[in-house]
């Protein structure tokens, strides 16, 4: 976004500082050259004249005309003096002239020798530059930078408005996909953009909503069919275990996918909990119940998350690396503002190519979905689901030395 904005008013910039700089220079290339010399050597000429036929005291003060013994000095301007000699050649006077320019600043001289040998010295019209020209060229194209930077900032800031609104819809995006409401004001693009996110996010809502209800829906739905069935199964003489086992497993993929949509709908409150002491009291939990799970180097650190949601998702990762990674280790350290809970096992790892399918719903590492130990394949789904609810993240990684590291990091905060 803040690219887009500067490129913009750079552009903008650009625009009205190069248009109104071209036509700077084109009033300056025509302002700088003066009068063309068709019309002052004209006026030259005659003044001369009306030098020379007058007595040197009775040239009026207007002509500034200064006598001399020599002819201004300076180097001469051979095209117009040329031209002045032809002008007084018609005009009947046959008279030595000169135009010369001056040497300490702009400008030009004419000088006509009189008959007394004396030289009238008169001023060529010119219209001088202002004094420190240059100063004042600097300072009038800064205020126009300084004026169309202002304008530029304003109408970015008015054009990239929707830009803005979306990113900010986008980064508050809730844990159950749904956009935050917009408020419909400002401009008439403004307004749209604000309705269409409505929209969108209504729809989402709606959608999420249905899916929640028929997982449920299913999940709960499962359970009359599979009851008929286990009764049935008790009076079979042959394959009853076979058939009592996938019943349970049907039975625990019911729980699985309603206790999914529970955690989206069913949320308690944040809160500052002491991560160590849930950590702990896991542990003691998993070895109550014959996991193998033991601990490490544990910092007391809290984190912002609701107790049981949190409980609940640890648990899970816990109880995945104890079964399917033959016992793991718990590590918690606090560093740079963050608390990190290390999970590693000493089982095969998954596949690199699978790492990232590891936390979809009923996700088995073997192709052929063979289950050795119980379990419906929902557990790191919604571990994950919880996780980041509360602003925290899980990534999975094989150990070089064999095994799988399940590694969650949130915000640390004060308790």
């Amino acid at each position: 976004m803040n690219s887009l904005r500067r490129r913009l008013i750079l552009l903008l910039v650009a625009s009205i500082v190069g248009v109104v700089g071209l036509a700077t220079v084109a009033v300056l290339s025509v302002r700088g050259g003066g009068p063309p010399p068709e019309l002052t050597v004209p006026w030259v000429a005659q003044q001369m004249e009306l030098v020379v036929r007058l007595a040197p005291d009775q040239i009026p003060d207007v002509l500034r005309v200064q006598l001399s013994d020599h002819p201004a000095s300076g180097k001469v301007d051979r095209p117009k003096t040329g031209m002045l000699n032809d002008i007084l050649r018609r005009r009947g006077l046959d008279l030595q002239a000169f135009i010369t320019d001056k040497e300490d600043e702009p400008g030009q001289l004419a000088s006509v020798r009189l008959p007394d040998n004396r030289w009238a010295i008169l001023e060529v019209p010119h219209i001088n530059p202002p004094g420190r020209e240059w100063l004042v060229l600097a300072g009038w194209i800064s205020l126009i930078v300084a004026g169309a930077t202002a304008v530029s900032v304003y109408f970015t800031a008015v054009l990239i408005r929707p830009l803005e609104m979306l990113e900010a819809a986008v980064s508050k995006i809730g844990s159950d996909g749904v956009l935050a409401a917009v408020p419909e004001v400002g401009s008439a693009e403004v307004k749209a953009t604000a309705h269409a996110l409505n929209q969108l996010s209504s729809r989402l809502r709606t959608a999420m909503e249905s899916r929640m209800r028929l997982v449920a829906a299913a999940g709960h739905d499962l359970r009359t069919p599979m009851t008929r069935m286990r009764l049935r199964a008790e009076f079979l003489e042959e394959e009853r275990d076979k058939w009592l086992h996938d019943l349970d497993e049907l039975d625990r993929i019911a729980d699985s996918a309603i206790r999914l949509v529970r955690e989206e709908v069913d949320q308690d409150a944040v809160e500052p909990v002491d991560l160590e002491r849930v950590v702990r009291d896991l542990e003691t939990e998993m070895t109550s119940l014959g996991h193998a799970v033991s601990m490490r180097h544990l910092d007391q650190v809290f984190v912002r998350a609701g107790a049981l949601g949190l409980r609940r998702a640890l648990r899970n990762l816990i109880v995945n690396a104890a079964t399917h990674g033959k016992g793991c280790e718990l590590s918690l350290c606090a560093a740079d503002g963050q608390a990190v809970l290390t999970i590693a096992d000493s089982g095969p790892g998954i596949p690199a190519e699978l790492l990232n399918k590891a936390f979809e719903p009923f996700f088995r590492v073997d192709p052929g979905r063979r289950q050795s130990v119980p379990g419906a394949g929902l557990g790191l789904a919604i571990a994950k689901e919880i996780i980041e609810r509360y602003g925290g993240t899980i990534v999975l990684e094989n150990r070089p030395g064999g095994g799988l590291s399940q590694k969650v990091v949130f915000a640390a905060v004060s308790g």
